[in-house]
């Protein structure tokens, strides 16, 4: 059997890491990826681990390992130095001792490889055929989105919810910031599975909650990484308690699905608006702070939105731009970025 194994940071995992790893399966019966983790690093190895066992999930010729290490005592740098090459050769080969091929895209393979008596299979030295890097990607994960498999940009995706009872404008705020940002909106799945706020019964807030969740992660996957959402599952919460008295038993994923960057609550002090399907202004207000109720129970902090129309759309606009300044500012922010097929 042909042993090969692959190692990187995956910081993020992205297009061009996949298709060296499909090229290295390609080239060998069995394949090992590692990922090398640094004690200083953010994106934990849990997180990275998922995006490539999801990616490579039907697959049974491979397997994804971690290996966290300290940088005070391994180096962690992608520079082509023969000294480092052999500190990390000997880490490879007590990993992996009767593998015959290394596979990556970088010069050090070469020095990796001779000290480890084994094959180096190089992917693209050129990088010409992915011009794409995790560097790229951290600098301007809009520009570099494309380049991200569907298990990353599930997770990396930037999520804004817009929250708030009963017609204080949330579908049409949340088409208003899709439209201004040239984002995605993911629609609310109750809208579609309720007819009437007034007729509906426990399990149709299942069927929203299930619903709603896979829309999220549908949507995540398109064309940007910014999602704004319209309503979410501690609404579908609060209806469980406020109409039937019950807490409702979410699954985890389902939860983790809804959490997003930034909550916005739209106040009731606008003009109702009765289409037929809603309650009563009295029972929609009652709603409200039930809502409200739900939200600091889950210990959500949302940003109030007020007033007018305009004035609503003005808030918001604002404060996911603040939102988005700060992701750009923290992105992946730490003490040291170069690694071992970084640049890949």
């Amino acid at each position: 059997m042909t042993k090969a194994f692959v190692f990187g940071k995956f910081m993020p995992f992205h297009k061009g890491h996949e298709a060296m790893i499909n090229f290295a399966l390609a080239s060998c019966d069995f394949l090992s990826v590692l990922i090398c983790c640094s004690n200083q690093e953010r994106v934990p190895p849990p997180v990275r681990k998922a995006w490539l066992e999801e990616t490579f999930r039907h697959i049974p010729q491979i397997e994804i390992l971690t290996y966290t290490y300290d940088e005070s005592i391994l180096p962690n740098t992608s520079e082509s130095s023969s000294g480092v090459s052999a500190i990390w050769a000997t880490e490879f080969k007590q990993l992996f001792p009767d593998y015959q091929i290394v596979v990556t895209s970088e010069p050090y393979g070469d020095l990796v490889a001779g000290f480890m008596n084994i094959r180096h299979l190089p992917f693209n030295k050129e990088k010409n055929l992915y011009p794409v890097s995790a560097t790229k990607i951290r600098t301007d994960l809009f520009d570099y989105w494309q380049w991200l498999p569907d298990a990353v940009k599930k997770s990396l995706a930037i999520k804004v919810v817009i929250l708030g009872t009963e017609s204080t404008g949330k579908t049409t705020l949340t088409g208003l910031l899709a439209n201004y940002f040239h984002c995605s909106a993911v629609p609310e799945a109750g809208r579609d599975l309720i007819a009437d706020s007034n007729d509906f019964g426990i399990t149709d807030l299942y069927a929203i909650a299930t619903e709603h969740a896979a829309r999220i992660n549908r949507i995540a996957t398109l064309d940007s990484p910014l999602l704004i959402i319209d309503t979410d599952i501690h609404i579908t919460l609060s209806y469980g308690e406020y109409a039937f008295g019950e807490t409702l038993n979410i699954d985890p994923a389902v939860y983790a699905s809804n959490e997003a960057d930034l909550y916005l609550y739209l106040n009731n002090d606008v003009p109702y608006v009765q289409d037929g399907t809603r309650l009563s202004e009295e029972e929609r207000n009652l709603l409200d702070n039930a809502h409200r109720r739900i939200l600091d129970k889950y210990g959500i902090h949302c940003e109030e939105i007020t007033g007018n129309w305009t004035t609503r759309f003005e808030q918001a606009v604002t404060l996911v731009k603040q939102l988005l300044l700060t992701k750009q500012k923290n992105w992946y922010t730490k003490t040291h970025l170069p690694s071992l097929n970084e640049n890949l």
